[in-house]
């Protein structure tokens, strides 16, 4: 009977957890969109900086080689 009641429990959580991950779906959905745009706006805020970074890596190269 207790071994009844384990399964019978379980099987209740499981039917709860996937319920609540199915009314999840569209809230994850638009959160995975979120991230993403997130994900892109700062790979293009690095790729900037990186610019940058690289543009006065060679200004300075540049002139130390002239002086």
């Amino acid at each position: 009977m207790k071994a009844f009641l384990v399964g019978l429990f379980f099987l209740f959580a499981l039917c709860l957890l996937a319920g609540i991950g199915i009314l999840l779906t569209p809230l994850l959905l638009i959160l995975a969109f979120f991230v993403r745009i997130l994900v892109i706006f700062l790979l293009v805020i690095f790729a900037i900086w990186l610019l940058g970074k690289f543009i006065i890596f060679s200004w300075e190269r540049l002139f130390n080689k002239l002086n």
